[in-house]
């Protein structure tokens, strides 16, 4: 059984947050904005969590400390493995629009939590304006973010002082994908900071009681992101693309897709001949690899 006072079963709530989040704030708010003379933001993938994330301090500190390390951004665009919705759809741009609480099974003060994050028009118009005149976004006007965006926003700006919008994935297709992300990666030159968010390994109907208490790690979920790994350093997106055919671990290492396919958002909108890929977050959560890595 898991113990209460592990992240599965917190004696508090996102009590880890708690405790986390008020030095984080104050950290944070000192951060410098972004200006032309940062260059061009980088682009992101992230392994993101559900709330069991908020009672993980090691994880909160790791993605706070990234944040860190960048400039404020001007705002925030961020894909989802949790909104697959063509066509292409925007979520809405008001000032604290309720967060989606996306997610079952967890105690009540989850789906409390906010993130009200400023208005985001000014994102809005800038993200209409690099996409051709066939493929401007759908707004969603009542939609907020999901917690594939919310939750680790929460530990990376814990202020929630950057405007955010969030982009749905209009296809499964990496090639369509990276095309997206290739119209986006201008907005990077305007202080944009463009987030995959996902998971790089995610077979959830596989994990075994050993796996979540971390007596096992699952050898479909190293083989995957030994494999992705090794590709994203040789900067080999067209092997990365073939992931269904060829990538060791399928399918245990993704039954379904939505967790791995943001990676093709950040690849396209990072795409150029000296890109550089650097890992920032590894290691393995309840089994499953939380790969995250930045491209400049």
């Amino acid at each position: 059984m898991m113990g209460l006072g592990s992240i599965f079963q917190p004696e508090i709530p996102a009590g880890a947050y708690d405790a986390f989040a008020g030095p984080a704030r104050k950290r944070a708010a000192a951060r410098q904005p972004w200006t032309p003379t940062d260059g061009r933001m980088p682009a992101l993938f992230i392994s993101h969590g559900a709330p069991p994330l908020l009672d993980d301090a090691d994880w909160l500190h790791r993605l706070f400390e990234w944040a860190q390390r960048l400039p404020q951004p001007f705002a925030i665009l961020i894909g989802s493995a949790h909104w697959e919705s063509a066509p292409l759809a925007l979520s809405s741009p008001a000032a604290s629009t309720t967060p989606v609480y996306d997610f079952g099974g967890f105690a009540p003060r989850y789906y409390t939590l906010r993130y009200d994050t400023p208005d985001a028009t000014a994102l809005a118009s800038l993200v209409r304006s690099v996409l051709p005149a066939g493929q401007q976004p759908h707004e969603h006007l009542d939609r907020g973010l999901d917690h594939g965006a919310w939750v680790p926003l929460m530990a990376m700006y814990p202020n929630a002082d950057v405007p955010v919008l969030q982009l749905s994935l209009p296809t499964e297709d990496p090639a369509t994908l990276l095309e997206l992300g290739r119209r986006l990666q201008t907005l990077r030159d305007h202080g944009v900071l463009i987030i995959g968010s996902g998971f790089m390994t995610h077979g959830l109907p596989f994990l075994t009681q050993k796996i979540i208490l971390g007596e096992e790690l699952p050898s479909w979920s190293q083989e995957f992101d030994h494999w992705a790994t090794e590709a994203l350093g040789r900067g080999d997106v067209e092997t990365l693309c073939d992931y269904r055919s060829t990538a060791p671990g399928m399918p245990y290492a993704h039954p379904s897709v939505d967790h791995f396919i943001p990676l093709f958002i950040t690849l396209g909108a990072a795409s150029h001949s000296d890109a550089r890929i650097t890992p920032v977050i590894d290691g393995y959560w309840m089994g499953l690899a939380r790969t995250s890595f930045e491209v400049a």
